[in-house]
């Protein structure tokens, strides 16, 4: 029974020390050095003990992104707790947290951002978009979104992305941050509306975004138990609609 139970106990530290061993690698060496035999090789390890605990090297992949996401995740949770009473603010703070962590860490944001296969993300890109995704549900809590939560957060994602990649693919020397600040305050002037509502960019169809987000967060947290789920669905279904402007045509 010992030989049996042995390695069910020692995986979590086995697994953990191949993980590090990958990160070390992928900090010193890039992507390119992540082979399962360089890593077996680094962390003392058998190569099939990769296969046997992660499933194949995606599965090590994987992991190893969320060690090295995990800081930049626990940051932005704090920074919703610090900034909650202004969530516009929060969207702009997270942006410049993401693209920092971003140009700090290239290794890892490549690991996640930078090999494209689709319909896929790995988790801890799921994560990070999760949190944006919260982040864009407090602003429809308060009015001030222009759309629908989900349009929102892929637009400010796909942003993101794509200034830290363009950012990072220049020599450090040329790199402009400012470029950064600039693609941030134009995507949240985009997506979310002034604190005053007599500012000259906010139209009639704005008002109905900003209240179809409203209300829509408002049922999410408590309105759910008075429909059904169909009909919870089905509002659900018409309010980003009608935030999005699409009315019928799809």
């Amino acid at each position: 029974m010992a030989m049996e139970t042995e390695p069910e106990q020692a995986s979590p530290t086995l697994r953990q020390k191949i993980v590090l061993a990958a990160a070390a690698l992928l900090e010193e060496e890039g992507l390119e050095a992540l082979s399962t035999r360089a890593v077996a090789a680094r962390a003392g390890v058998p190569a099939p003990s990769i296969f046997r605990l992660f499933g194949d090297k995606d599965g090590l992949l994987d992991q190893v992104a969320q060690h090295g996401f995990g800081r930049y995740l626990g940051e932005k949770a704090e920074l919703l707790l610090l900034t909650a009473d202004d969530p516009v603010q929060t969207l702009s703070d997270g942006w410049d947290l993401h693209i920092d962590f971003g140009l700090e860490h290239p290794a890892y944001y490549a690991l996640v951002y930078g090999q494209v296969r689709p319909g896929y993300m790995p988790q801890a890109g799921r994560m990070a978009a999760a949190h944006l995704a919260h982040m864009m549900t407090m602003v429809a809590a308060v009015g001030r979104l222009r759309m629908s939560v989900k349009r929102a957060t892929e637009l400010m994602h796909s942003a993101g992305v794509g200034t830290v990649l363009t950012l990072t693919a220049l020599p450090e020397d040329v790199r402009d941050i400012r470029t950064s600040h600039a693609v941030r305050d134009m995507v949240v002037k985009t997506i979310t509306l002034p604190a005053e509502d007599q500012s000259e960019d906010t139209t009639a169809s704005d008002g109905i975004a900003a209240t179809s987000m409203s209300l829509l967060a408002a049922l999410d947290q408590d309105g759910a138990a008075v429909l059904t789920p169909g009909e919870h669905g089905l509002l659900r279904e018409w309010l980003n609609r009608l935030a999005d402007g699409t009315g019928g045509d799809r």
